[in-house]
């Protein structure tokens, strides 16, 4: 039997503990960066397939599984996330990205031993707003890897696409409380918040294409009759880069400095949620999961969109190894993301022959660039170049 059909065993004949898995993560949902009992169940299974597992390496939910060969060889990652959403639960299908992580790593350990290298799973709690993969990348869970590769379930097939920067910034601001028939002993720190708020919005029309500026006041006083003494806001900046991101922001806090001079009022600003970086796209990995993608009978695969739109702290780990994170179809066109449409569709039989198709895919992936150092090599160079 042939590698590429002993990876395809492995994944029909674990597949019902794998959509067992799914369909667990799906019933218990756990927000970012509080997927405790989730990774008991992720860190279990890979034990029992054999991985050497360490659990809370950077975050207290994340895990990284090892399975050394014994031989040289590169290390291929296979990323899963398992955050859910508040009041949707798995909505953006993470529950599924866990099956088809375990299960692509676990196909790959099934022949590692004769191929060589080491196979990684890594589990990366907390993507929708707290940055697993940023805080792992920055203490080095990923500097030795040769490839990062995941899937993420969706309502089209694709290879891969670019996602924008993100920087999350909190104002807050200070003022003095008085009656409000005596506004003219106080100091309204809302005023200072509404002003801020349309200078920036007045912002949004003078930024690059591309480039988005979202907020919300988050505080703005408890009673009509008391000149608020403290108020807050929340913005999102996006952009193609971060360092644009930053740019806005800079430009966005000289409309905080008017507003409080204005209103005789001071602020400070914080980072509320952790930024992420733009992917890096390695569009060698992009052709490999095309190929395999024929290969499994997969139809109408999108190349990658080079038109960004969201941010995930996938791109932080694009920026210190080639990586892919592709789209594998559970659903139909009619389904949003983030809804609870969604997180059924992860456990439908749809959902099962995504499992199925994506972690074969980067599998395969996997193999070949262990097998065919030629592919790893061209990899390696477009990353390292900066093509992008």
């Amino acid at each position: 039997m042939d590698y590429k059909t002993r990876i395809e065993a492995s994944i029909q004949e674990h597949l019902d503990a794998y959509m067992d898995i799914v369909k667990t993560l799906y019933n218990n949902p756990e927000t970012g960066f509080e997927e405790y009992e989730t990774q008991k169940v992720l860190v279990k299974y890979l034990e029992d397939a054999g991985f050497d597992v360490k659990s809370s390496v950077v975050i207290d939910t994340d895990f990284v599984a090892e399975y050394k060969s014994g031989k040289e060889g590169p290390t291929i990652a296979y990323m899963c996330e398992y955050d859910a959403l508040p009041e949707v639960g798995h909505g953006c299908g993470h529950n599924l990205i866990a099956g088809i992580g375990i299960a692509a790593g676990e196909a790959l350990k099934s022949v590692v031993d004769e191929i060589g290298g080491t196979v990684r799973v890594v589990g990366t709690p907390g993507e929708e707003n707290f940055g697993g993969k940023v805080k792992m990348s920055e203490a080095g869970v990923f500097d030795d890897v040769d490839a990062a590769l995941m899937v993420h379930p969706s309502t089209e097939n694709g290879v891969g696409s670019r996602s924008l920067a993100i920087l999350p910034i909190k104002y807050e601001f200070f003022g003095k409380n008085a009656h409000g028939c005596r506004p003219q002993e106080g100091h309204s720190a809302l005023d200072a918040a509404i002003s801020t708020y349309t200078q920036i919005s007045m912002l949004r029309q003078f930024v690059t294409p591309g480039s988005y500026i979202h907020g919300i006041i988050r505080d703005g006083g408890l009673a009509a009759n008391v000149i608020p003494a403290y108020a807050s806001m929340e913005y999102y900046f996006r952009a193609t880069t971060m360092a644009y991101c930053k740019e806005i922001a800079t430009r966005a806090e000289d409309c905080v400095k008017g507003s409080c001079i204005a209103s005789q009022t001071t602020y400070k600003t914080s980072m509320y949620e952790c930024p992420y970086e733009d992917t890096k796209i390695n569009y060698t990995l992009a052709d490999m999961l095309t190929e395999k993608y024929k290969e499994l009978g997969v139809e109408q695969i999108n190349p990658v969109d080079e038109i960004p739109c969201g941010s995930t702290d996938v791109g932080s780990v694009s920026y210190v190894c080639p990586t892919i994170q592709g789209t594998i179809k559970i659903a139909d066109c009619s389904v949003a993301g983030h809804s609870k449409e969604m997180a059924a569709a992860t456990i439908s039989e749809d959902g099962k022959a995504g499992l199925v198709t994506a972690a074969t895919a980067i599998a395969l992936i996997g193999l070949d660039l262990i097998t065919e150092p030629e592919k790893l090599e061209k990899a390696k160079k477009e990353f390292k170049e900066g093509t992008c």
